[in-house]
């Protein structure tokens, strides 16, 4: 009971911390360097994943000790920022202080609100990550396999901070999808990070890297029996946030003021919108047939197996084409995205993935598509089935969402912008989701996939409408799941319902609503992005173009959209009209 009070305290001690006062403009940059530095050095991970390398072979700490100081570093972060005078800085280190301010209140949000570490079992059992090592040849083997050791042996002590920390009664979905992972990552430990270290790798090394790979692998094991045996049979169904912490987290990360109340209406009304958007594109193609059947029929036209990756590479070559030639945005580099056969250990669950390097990889900086092939033991039903999701309407939508001129180009506008280091960090979910969202529909309304042929176009647009609807539909229910108490077998028959999903890829949406209520950003970002184009248009008049839209919006990082507005909107009065 009294490591629960004690993690529980973290908020009041964090309010009798005093802040700083004021720091003076010339002190700024200091200020938020050593924060920059102290927020990474908590979070290793996430430095070598940026590039950064010398944080690699190393983990959180995620001990109850540790998590109090970090959070009262937070909460010590956020008062100096706040004593920040915003008159005596620059614009640009005006918008960095914002950045930086947001990004305390979505971490603050995670301890105080979701208390993700001692409600969320899930945390624990994601919070290694070794694909980082193997997957790009940044550094020699044997420096990249002593960072994997380095790290393996650090989680014993990972897993048993989770047992100290976590509550006695957990939510359910929380605790069955952290042993789904748990198990996912001891499968990954034995089998795939094996069979991509074992050759190449000196004997003495080898034998030192089993030793520490075995006994991570049985810890996993370890902690999803712990949590199977101790937390399951005591599991509760109450996940939600509730309305006010809902609307606390839109403030937090992404400074949205809107009630939930407004944006569910306003998905609902989009929902009906785009509903008649796909009945409409599958009667262009067929007027016969009910829109689901056109749909499924148009399904059938997909690569063959031999010629999958092949056609993805030319169609994904044909979409970059069509982005310079119709002047969409810039693409600041030559280099390719290369279309690959995505990895054994990455491809559970996975369809297609956009792999680039971290923004300050200065090695390893090829950037990969992958797909993910049939299984070359799987009957020829199960491939035709697997190849039916790689239809070429359905796959050319996705390549646009991480390629071209998705995530992919907005990975490579933020490399060549020059934004400080903060802003090449601190990215906004419903920015970077909202982006690659936004291109999809954006692209097609430039023309692309027409060709002169209103059949043709249509069947891009019916795989692009359903996309979209299932990004509203995620608006939708995680609003209804942490507001309205929606539980997860009506939000499954709402995804059933409303985005043409079969019950277990619906259930899948459902569970994944109950822990990140933030996949609303899908579509919340598309529609103010949407919003912040009208608004950009009518501001220049004349003098716009989509494609100076696009690099205007791409060259300030990838912060909220709140302030994105107040960076390309010269009147105040319309940077909180975000829809």
């Amino acid at each position: 009971m009294k490591k629960h009070l004690a993690l529980a305290g973290w908020m009041a001690a964090g309010l009798l911390a005093h802040g700083a006062p004021a720091a003076p403009a010339a002190d700024f940059d200091r200020q938020v360097d050593t924060f920059v530095d102290e927020y990474l050095a908590w979070r290793p991970q996430q430095g070598t994943a940026l590039g950064l390398h010398q944080y690699d072979g190393r983990i959180t700490d995620l001990s109850a000790a540790s998590l109090a100081a970090e959070h009262a570093r937070l909460v010590r972060a956020a008062r100096d920022f706040a004593a920040v005078d915003h008159a005596a800085l620059s614009p640009d280190a005006r918008h960095r202080c914002r950045l930086i301010e947001a990004a305390i209140q979505n971490e603050l949000f995670g301890f105080d609100v979701q208390q993700s570490y001692v409600v969320n079992p899930m945390t624990y059992a994601e919070a290694v990550d070794l694909n980082t090592y193997i997957k790009r040849d940044y550094a020699p083997r044997a420096q990249r396999v002593r960072a994997i050791i380095a790290v393996e042996r650090q989680i014993p002590a990972l897993l048993q901070a989770g047992r100290a920390n976590l509550q006695e009664s957990l939510p359910r979905p929380f605790i069955e999808l952290a042993i789904d992972i748990a198990q996912g990552n001891a499968d990954f430990m034995e089998k795939d990070l094996v069979a991509a270290l074992k050759d190449g790798t000196e004997p003495a090394l080898w034998a030192e890297f089993q030793a520490a790979n075995a006994r991570a692998a049985a810890e996993m094991r370890g902690y999803a029996d712990w949590l199977r045996q101790a937390r399951l049979p005591k599991a509760h169904d109450h996940f939600a946030l509730g309305r006010e912490k809902y609307a606390g987290m839109l403030r937090a990360g992404e400074l949205v003021n809107l009630p939930p109340e407004k944006i569910l209406a306003i998905g609902l009304q989009e929902l009906k919108r785009e509903q008649a958007v796909f009945e409409a594109a599958a009667h262009q193609i067929d007027p016969t047939k009910p829109a689901v059947e056109v749909f499924k029929a148009i399904q059938h036209d997909h690569p063959t197996e031999a010629s999958l990756l092949p056609d993805v590479q030319k169609h994904l070559e044909q979409i970059r084409q069509f982005v310079v030639d119709h002047g969409i945005v810039t693409i600041p580099s030559e280099t390719r995205a290369k279309t690959a056969a995505t990895p054994q250990y990455m491809r559970a669950g996975t369809f297609a993935s956009m792999d680039s390097p971290g923004p300050f990889e200065t090695t390893a900086t090829d950037a990969y598509y992958f797909v993910t092939p049939p299984e070359t033991n799987w009957t020829p039903v199960q491939k035709e089935e697997w190849l039916t999701s790689f239809n070429y309407y359905t796959t050319d939508v996705v390549s646009i969402h991480e390629a071209y001129p998705g995530h992919y180009v907005q990975f490579l506008n933020l490399n060549a912008s020059s934004v400080g280091r903060v802003e090449k960090i601190f990215g906004s979910y419903a920015f970077i989701e909202g982006w690659a969202h936004y291109a999809e529909q954006m692209l097609l309304d430039q023309g692309f996939g027409a060709d002169g042929d209103p059949v043709r176009a249509a069947k891009y647009r019916l795989a692009q409408s359903d996309e979209a609807l299932l990004r509203i539909c995620r608006l939708c229910v995680s609003i209804k799941m942490h507001c309205e108490g929606l539980d997860v077998d009506a939000a499954t028959k709402f995804f059933v319902d409303n985005c043409h999903y079969e019950e277990k890829p619906a259930h899948q949406e459902a569970l994944r609503g109950t822990f990140d209520p933030g996949y609303l950003y899908y579509t919340l970002g598309k529609l103010q992005i949407l919003k912040l184009r009208r608004d950009w248009q009518a501001q220049e008049g004349s003098a716009y173009s989509l494609k100076r839209f696009h690099d205007e919006a791409l060259r300030h990082g990838m912060p909220p959209i709140r302030l994105l507005r107040e960076k390309m909107l010269k009147d105040p009065a319309s940077w909180d009209e975000i829809l």
